[in-house]
């Protein structure tokens, strides 16, 4: 039972996290660029495991009872999204993507990790899925195993961010051409761009 349940959490953390969003795209640029990925890596895995543990903990309640908070996660997570897209919209304009040699300091290492914490906390599903979806899965499994439910959630996490963070480096012969990353910038401003408009046509409360 307890080995089922860990089953159980692997497979719906998977089905959340592997689902194509706004930081999965983050971190696979990173990759791309080679650019502070255990950084990015790290950061993505231990939000998820701390968003899961906390709805599994009963966190999940509050944020269902307070719609008031995910509407404001939803207001800055648009702008946010919208902020970004324009900026890779500008760099697919000004050419200014491609892979980086090493060291060259492209971007600092606060503002990456910056831009992965937005990407991670100020989207409103990030707390739908994983914490009260996640957490309210976890009831279904009495006593200690619906901590081996979060366990395995965690582990799905895990592999996903550090596979998807290190995995992009066999897609860098594809985008050593400029005109690749013109086009990859220019598909992730449109996503990004989409994104934020949906979270403002889709009301959490």
């Amino acid at each position: 039972m307890n080995f089922t349940a860990y089953l159980a959490g692997l497979a719906a953390g998977a089905g959340l996290i592997i689902a194509i969003g706004a930081q999965n795209a983050f971190v696979l640029r990173q990759g791309l660029q080679r650019q502070y990925v255990g950084l990015v890596v790290a950061v993505c895995i231990v939000a998820d495991m701390s968003l899961i543990v906390l709805g599994v903990g009963g966190m999940g309640l509050i944020v269902k009872n307070h719609p008031g908070v995910l509407d404001w996660l939803r207001y800055a997570g648009a702008a946010f999204l919208a902020w970004y897209g324009l900026m890779a919209l500008r760099r697919a304009w000004r050419g200014e993507s491609g892979l980086q040699p090493a060291g060259s300091g492209a971007s600092s290492r606060s503002r990456v990790m910056a831009a992965c914490l937005a990407f991670t906390l100020l989207n409103p599903h990030v707390y739908l899925d994983t914490v009260v979806l996640l957490g309210s899965l976890s009831t279904h499994y009495e006593g200690n195993a619906h901590w081996l439910f979060a366990a395995g959630a965690c582990t799905a996490s895990l592999v996903w961010f550090v596979s998807l963070g290190y995995g992009a480096r066999l897609l860098l012969p594809v985008f050593r051409s400029p005109l690749a990353w013109r086009v990859f910038d220019v598909a992730v401003a449109l996503f990004m761009l989409l994104l934020a408009v949906m979270l403002l046509r889709q009301p959490m409360g």
